[in-house]
């Protein structure tokens, strides 16, 4: 069960209970409507690559899948088990990049997630180096993939 509830104009509190555990943090309505509505999420079985972060079973672990035409990324998609804030960073992420040359999608920081998310807690941060880490793994693995030089 999620329940969001407002503290005051500034400050969303979003509560997520399940196996007698309550978190609570405070996040922007950008982290929100990514969290509650991601973006590019689904499985690609027709990627041109993948790349992934984290641990599946071990805390946050993500997968991202991109299609790329004329060293363009055409198309990106995710899959995540992780917290809001790991859903909320890997939907951005994958916003970042759709369209981006692949060149230009690899320079996406992990600040710039946070920045478009227009923050994340201080003990969520950890979360938005899922995004741009898997996503530079699935830009290395293409070229290693295609046998291209960078």
């Amino acid at each position: 069960m999620i329940a969001v509830c407002q503290a005051n104009r500034e400050d969303l509190f979003i509560n997520i209970v399940g196996s007698g555990f309550v978190f609570c943090a405070a996040f922007s309505d950008k982290v929100i409507e990514h969290f509650m509505s991601p973006q590019n999420l689904g499985d690609m079985p027709d990627a041109d690559s993948m790349g992934i972060c984290g641990e599946p079973g071990c805390g946050d672990f993500l997968a991202i899948f991109i299609k790329v035409k004329d060293n363009v990324i055409a198309d990106i998609s995710f899959l995540v088990d992780g917290c809001v804030a790991a859903v909320a960073s890997s939907s951005m992420a994958t916003e970042l990049a759709k369209g981006k040359t692949l060149d230009e999608a690899a320079r996406i920081t992990d600040q710039d997630i946070v920045e478009a998310l227009a923050g994340l807690p201080e003990h969520k941060l950890h979360c938005s180096v899922l995004g741009a880490t898997a996503l530079k793994n699935a830009i290395e693995n293409y070229y290693i993939e295609h046998e291209l030089v960078r």
